[in-house]
């Protein structure tokens, strides 16, 4: 993990990456999407069988294999589902907002706040499980009132779906399930099949074909973003502990390939040791050929001359994920503008806003904090605006509004009020 010392080179220049684009899968997703688009539940068996080795007879999980599935999860696990279900619901509901109403000299108007009618939720499969993507990405939706939560998954080689996802799913309120992954599983979401269900909104993490597809099918039905791979910024003092820097860095590295793992600090000392603690202790991981290869490509340390720089550092990066390692953390979270979640101090690492804390865990990746939000109760609800005129009320503005329409140009909106009006 090289050590990068800053000596005022453009921020950007320091913080290069080496992720691909959605832009260079485009046309083979496309096909994909085309495809299911004609072919339907034929098009998700083929590609289940070609991208995930599973041959499969049916698309959507019964309530039996649910059972079932459930029935193999460690009743511990199904606590700490439950208690996690508990304190993200907590923080969630927090979040609800109500419409409102106002009059004015016989005016009404006000506005609505509706929950979706569909949701669909994509949950990562293949190199790992995500029961924890199920619980973040469903309650807010229950929570918003949708009516409808169909959850995909790519399935196991044998054509069965994770049992801890299975828990997951029937805890958060899932009302059905579909072992199909990949483009071809947001296809199915954004077009219907014949088994599963056209949603209105498409959300959840995936790999970079997932992400692909959600980008050519935002249109036809919404997303909640665009989700590159996961990244950490952890800004470190001299109070912080190399053994534990280095240990939440490796946690979003063995994410996937491309994870991106950043500490900038002001100590070289810290540096350093945290280097060390890197090699040693990413030689003791299950996920080792992973992490070793997304620390390759984008693990770096920045060695900065004071906590200011460090924090305009993190805030030109705009981190999913931003620790904050200090002394006192608190005295320097107004000067965060671009983060998707804050952890402060040195007893706060990463993985407990990952599972159970109760803030989201889907956040904006790749600089998207300069403009995106952490998934919420909000993006499971539209806004619809109502009005009302009384006669009196629609006179009483119709001069202002009929000058208006004539000052651009539009005879007929003028003529909508004069006539109204009497002339």
């Amino acid at each position: 993990m090289p050590i990068i010392e800053d000596k005022s080179q453009q921020i950007s220049e320091l913080t290069k990456t080496n992720t691909a684009g959605t832009s260079d899968y485009a046309a083979v997703v496309q096909e994909i999407l085309d495809n299911v688009k004609e072919r339907g539940d034929a098009a998700l068996i083929d590609y289940t069988a070609k991208f995930d080795g599973a041959k499969i007879a049916a698309i959507r999980v019964s309530e039996e294999e649910i059972t079932a599935g459930m029935a193999k999860v460690d009743p511990a696990f199904l606590q700490v589902l439950q208690r996690a279900k508990a304190n993200i619901s907590e923080f969630h509901e927090k979040q609800v907002t109500q419409g409102f109403m106002l009059t004015r000299n016989g005016a009404v108007m006000g506005q609505r706040v509706l929950p979706l009618a569909k949701v669909g939720v994509y949950v990562p499969g293949g190199t790992a499980a995500y029961p924890s993507t199920v619980l973040m990405n469903v309650i807010p939706a229950k929570i918003a009132g949708v009516q409808k939560i169909v959850l995909v998954t790519p399935p196991l080689q044998d054509g069965s779906v994770n049992p801890a996802v299975l828990a997951a799913a029937k805890v958060a309120g899932v009302d059905e399930i579909y072992r199909i992954g990949g483009a071809q599983a947001v296809a199915a979401l954004a077009y219907g099949t014949e088994s599963v269900p056209q949603v209105d909104k498409i959300v959840g993490p995936g790999n970079i074909y997932v992400a692909a597809a959600k980008r050519l099918v935002y249109g036809t039905v919404d997303i909640d973003m665009i989700a590159g791979p996961s990244d950490v910024l952890i800004v470190a003092d001299e109070t912080a502990n190399p053994v534990h820097v280095a240990a939440d860095l490796l946690a979003q590295a063995e994410h996937d390939v491309n994870a991106q793992a950043i500490l900038v600090t002001t100590q070289r000392s810290l540096a350093e040791a945290t280097q060390k603690e890197v090699a040693q202790q990413t030689a003791q991981l299950p996920r080792k050929a992973i992490i070793e290869q997304s620390i390759a490509k984008n693990g770096k340390i920045i060695l900065v001359e004071n906590l200011e720089r460090a924090l305009a550092v993190a805030n030109e990066i705009a981190p999913e994920h931003l620790e904050l390692a200090v002394a006192d953390p608190f005295a320097w979270l107004d000067q965060v503008e671009n983060a998707g979640s804050v952890f402060l101090g040195h007893n706060t690492p990463e993985v407990l806003g990952d599972y159970l804390a109760g803030p989201n865990h889907t956040l904006p990746t790749e600089r998207t904090a300069r403009f995106y939000s952490p998934l919420s109760v909000d993006d499971f609800v539209k806004h619809s605006q109502y009005l009302y005129y009384g006669e009196a009320a629609m006179k009483a503005v119709a001069d202002d509004v009929i000058l208006f329409a004539e000052t651009e140009g539009l005879g007929g909106h003028a003529n909508s009020i004069r006539l109204r009006k009497g002339e």
